[in-house]
């Protein structure tokens, strides 16, 4: 994986594109395209003043967890703890969310704006044992871009 090459496409994107929307989703239509063990790839967001996250944009099969309320699964866990979360292995976590019998592991960066946590992005991966530190560094990217679409 190389990052700034990635990075420089994500911008390009961002530049690009004109809706929010539409920027969301062409991040989540390249991250799944160019990086084979990303076979799902979405955005959620604090649904209002709920204590939930819904979903945004994705690429990948479709999901029933469109609405995860905080506290619950990876996602939920992440809009608690602040916190970027790293799974290599679902089934070693016990406050996880399955999403299908393929996902083997997940990861999932917050998205900051103004220092309060609005949403994340979301990986599954069919492999365990995928993310590295570099996964970790062209996600916080992506999330701090982002954030700046979200103000």
């Amino acid at each position: 994986m190389i990052v700034e090459n990635l990075k420089k496409q994500i911008d390009s994107i961002i530049n690009n594109t004109n809706t929010l929307e539409s920027q969301l989703q062409g991040i989540c239509d390249y991250l799944k395209s160019e990086i084979n063990y990303y076979d799902w790839v979405g955005f959620y967001f604090k649904n209002g003043d709920k204590e939930e996250l819904k979903l945004a944009q994705y690429a990948g099969e479709e999901t029933e967890h469109t609405i995860i309320p905080f506290g619950k699964g990876i996602c939920g866990q992440v809009a608690v703890s602040n916190k970027n979360f790293v799974v290599q292995d679902v089934n070693e976590q016990d406050n996880y969310i399955s999403c299908g019998w393929k996902v083997k592991s997940e990861i999932v960066i917050p998205i900051f704006v103004n220092d309060e946590n609005v949403g994340q992005i979301d990986i599954d991966s069919h492999t365990v044992n995928p993310f590295t530190e570099k996964d970790e560094e062209l996600l916080e990217y992506i999330c701090k871009k982002v954030s700046f679409l979200q103000i």
